[in-house]
């Protein structure tokens, strides 16, 4: 499995902005997720390399958001990381007790994620 600062790099020289990247990864991370959800039965196994891509990816977005340099409004700064934080929670909550339709949340926060990220 490629990691998610791999999946940054590459798609990072396919897009044309620093926000395409981010929805893109996002939207790859939620279909990730449908997928095992949609045939948990046959892909539960897979279910732990998903979320820790989808945590790696996160972990991206919260440093960022807390980096002194980053030159969003601190308000904003601060939403991304309270979202990062719920998502950490909720991975290890799915973790902890899996199943499909727990991973419903991180798919549709990815997806409305990534959907205001192409639109801004």
């Amino acid at each position: 499995m490629r990691s998610a600062a791999q999946a940054y790099r590459t798609v990072a020289t396919k897009t044309s902005s620093p926000r395409e990247l981010e929805a893109d990864l996002l939207l790859r991370a939620a279909s990730r997720l449908q997928s095992i959800q949609q045939t948990w039965e046959e892909s539960k196994e897979t279910l732990g390399d998903a979320l820790l891509y989808n945590r790696k990816l996160w972990s991206i977005f919260l440093t960022s958001a807390t980096s002194d340099d980053n030159p969003l409004p601190r308000d904003i700064r601060q939403n991304i990381a309270n979202l990062g934080l719920f998502v950490m929670n909720h991975t290890v909550a799915t973790l902890a007790n899996p199943q499909p339709e727990r991973l419903s949340t991180l798919i549709n926060i990815n997806r409305e994620l990534a959907a205001g990220l192409r639109n801004a």
